[in-house]
């Protein structure tokens, strides 16, 4: 039997995932206490690829997609609502690309691509519904950074999970 999340039961699906959404609840916290701002490292997308890599299924990273912000947002208010809507948006995105492009790529140009795609639905998003006076908060250097580093590592993992 194969040591996956695959294996497990419906139950064992559900401790992962309750996993996922009390670490996104621990996101905000945890930066706060270490005084870093650890959205730079764009956490909520770290999560997302985590259910990807232990589930194998972008339906379900869909309703991870949608929950991760959600919860966060309704549990400790951070993000805030309008700021969820934005990055439930990315991330189903990604969910969703990925989904569609794995069966026709390979799995690097796959996430990469639905990273990115994630990236330019968040900013349009955020442009229409927040109008901040600053669209990009972080440096592009540090996005493309996560990016890359991101979308790598969850390459690298991918099929030996």
């Amino acid at each position: 039997m194969a040591n996956n999340i695959k294996t497990l039961n419906p139950a064992g699906r559900i401790a992962v995932d309750g996993a996922l959404l009390a670490l996104a609840c621990l996101i905000p916290a945890a930066s706060h206490a270490l005084a870093l701002p650890l959205y730079m490292l764009n956490p909520m997308l770290v999560l997302l690829l985590a259910g990807v890599l232990l589930h194998h299924d972008w339906r379900h990273a869909l309703v991870l997609a949608v929950l991760l912000p959600v919860v966060s947002c309704l549990v400790v208010g951070m993000p805030t609502a309008a700021k969820a809507v934005c990055m439930v948006a990315e991330l189903a995105t990604v969910a969703v690309m990925f989904g569609w492009l794995q069966r026709k790529w390979v799995v690097w140009p796959a996430v990469m691509t639905a990273i990115v795609a994630g990236k330019v639905v968040y900013y349009l998003l955020k442009a229409v519904v927040l109008a901040p006076a600053v669209l990009v908060g972080t440096e592009w250097w540090i996005q493309l950074g996560t990016v890359v580093l991101w979308g790598g590592l969850f390459a690298l993992l991918y099929k030996k999970v």
